[in-house]
């Protein structure tokens, strides 16, 4: 039997394109296998969100669901949409043969933490029932599930289980599961438990390209009857490719490098959030720092230096070696670049500012007058140049407020939100060696990090174990005792559970971030700005 997995790229919301993209796929390739398998709510992109809440979204994606139904004449087609019934809609398969849809399997396990809302829109499946089909005589008892049903362990009901009580031989699993740091290796362990437990073979057909905040890696796999791995799709890019079942040659899993994995979800994340919103041309401030120097890589990477505009906005406090290291950058990578001193404009703004509050005392709030000038020059330029404005803050400045509202918080999308300050050394490091040149300066990477805003100013914190310490309260949710207990300071450790509780209003207001961890400042984490628990 050939399984084809259909690992596409869908557009949320956009039923005509989505539609069209699945035709070509049943139209080119329904005579060469059996049954072609889509993701997860292809038809309508994932997440919908309030989409699912418009009568005029369900009734359309059922017309595309139709029109899609009626051009399958060779082959099954399962693919992701929704469904209205009674009352209720669902998160299910639809799965089709001969121009009709002989099934609908809904989703039974409706995620509600992090990053997923379903039981807000979705009712969970009334049965769990096999699809018998029929492929070239032999009659198949399809076990279809969708994503969190893989996942039965964490409830009561056990859906693999029950499939194969009523006579499933084959597993079929569509997902739409968001990216994480070594989100397949999770995958396909678990799908191997499963496989060992029930003797079946299992299809898993997984998402691919970036939504919002969040990006989905593909890697969809196979694995037989015996356990054993036979193939992996492509990562972070669309494909179509067919298996056949009964061979048995094992498939190689080749782990891909954390900064490799990082590199490519993000840069797909940004690509296709230009792509899906309309937009081809960035624009970022380059300071001479790390962080707007990976930022400007992966911008790169994602939409082509030709659309990729850096701009240095010195002040008077602002070095030479950044200035430089800023130009270096800007000619590595070959992007359009502007040098604009923003020293008269402070000027003007202190002596408009100085009647009313003293202005020649260094204080934050001057210090922050730098970076809100920067942002509305940044902002202006990308309004008027049809742009979108990189935010370039990394995860650990993020937690502990360490930025400027409407300053260096400004900008469409946060490239490098999700990465920590560790993470972005060490990934602005792999580019050099992965590309053998020196295309972030080493200076950027080896000199102290500063915002350069007064006289001799670093930043007030030691990275290397501020960022562990932060990324164990935010991903792992850990509080005071555990983190003295792991051998950080008390009073460090109340210092920056603080600064994270204060901080909150800051993140409500900034730009949304690609997720790349396990929890990430977003849709993923709600704390509330009113906030006077100290834990």
């Amino acid at each position: 039997m050939k399984v084809a997995f259909a690992q596409i790229n869908p557009i949320v919301g956009d039923l005509i394109g989505n539609t069209k993209k699945i035709l070509d796929i049943i139209t080119l390739n329904s005579k060469n296998c059996d049954i072609i398998i889509f993701p997860e709510m292809v038809l309508t992109g994932y997440p919908a969100q309030d989409l699912l809440l418009e009568a005029q979204f369900i009734k359309f994606a059922q017309n595309q669901l139709n029109e899609i139904a009626d051009s399958v004449k060779y082959c099954i087609v399962i693919l992701g949409t929704i469904r209205y019934q009674d009352n209720m809609l669902f998160n299910t398969a639809a799965v089709i043969e001969n121009r009709q849809i002989i099934r609908y399997v809904d989703k039974v396990f409706l995620p509600t933490y992090d990053i997923f809302d379903e039981d807000r829109y979705f009712h969970s499946a009334i049965q769990i029932e096999p699809v018998n089909i029929e492929i070239n005589g032999e009659k198949i008892n399809i076990g279809v599930h969708i994503c969190e049903d893989l996942w039965d362990s964490k409830y009561d009901i056990n859906v693999l289980q029950n499939l194969v009580e009523k006579g499933a031989n084959l597993f079929i699993n569509l997902s739409a599961s968001p990216f994480s740091l070594n989100r397949l290796e999770d995958r396909i362990e678990i799908v191997k438990t499963k496989v060992n437990q029930y003797k079946k073979p299992f299809i898993y057909c997984n998402l691919v390209g970036g939504q919002d905040e969040l990006v989905f890696d593909g890697q969809s796999f196979g694995i037989n009857s015996k356990g054993d791995l036979i193939h992996v799709c492509a990562s972070f890019k669309e494909s179509f490719e067919i298996i056949d079942l009964k061979n048995e040659n094992k498939a190689k899993l080749i782990s891909m490098p954390e900064n490799e994995q990082l590199f490519s979800a993000i840069s797909l994340g940004l690509k296709d959030y230009f792509y899906k919103t309309g937009h081809q041309k960035a624009v970022l401030g380059l300071s001479g720092g790390i962080d707007s120097a990976l930022t400007c890589a992966i911008a790169v990477k994602s939409l082509g230096s030709k659309n990729v505009h850096g701009f240095a906005l010195p002040s008077k406090f602002s070095s030479k070696h950044s200035i430089n290291d800023a130009e270096k950058l800007a000619k590595n990578f070959g992007i359009n670049f502007s040098k604009i001193s923003i020293n008269n404009i402070h000027s003007q703004f202190l002596d408009s500012l100085s009647n009313d509050i003293d202005v020649r005392t260094s204080s934050v709030a001057m210090e922050n007058l730098q970076a809100r000038i920067r942002g509305n020059m940044l902002m202006t330029i990308s309004n008027q140049i049809n742009a979108l404005l990189l935010n370039t803050s990394n995860k650990t400045e993020i937690a502990l407020g360490y930025s400027t509202l409407y300053g260096d918080m400004c900008g469409a999308i946060g490239v490098i939100s999700d990465l920590n300050k560790s993470q972005v050394y060490s990934l602005s490091k792999w580019i050099n060696n992965h590309f053998g040149e020196e295309l972030i300066p080493v200076n950027s990477i080896t000199k102290q990090p500063s915002a350069e805003l007064k006289p001799n100013q670093t930043d007030p914190f030691n990275y290397d174990e501020i960022s562990p310490m932060v990324e164990s309260v935010i991903i792992e949710n850990k509080h005071l005792h555990q983190l003295v207990k792991q051998g950080y300071d008390k009073d460090d450790v109340l210092d920056v559970l603080r600064k994270i509780r204060l901080s909150e209003f800051k993140r409500k207001q900034a730009p949304i971030g690609i997720r790349v961890s396990l929890k990430s400042f977003g849709s993923g984490r709600r704390y509330p700005i009113i906030n006077q628990f100290k834990g």
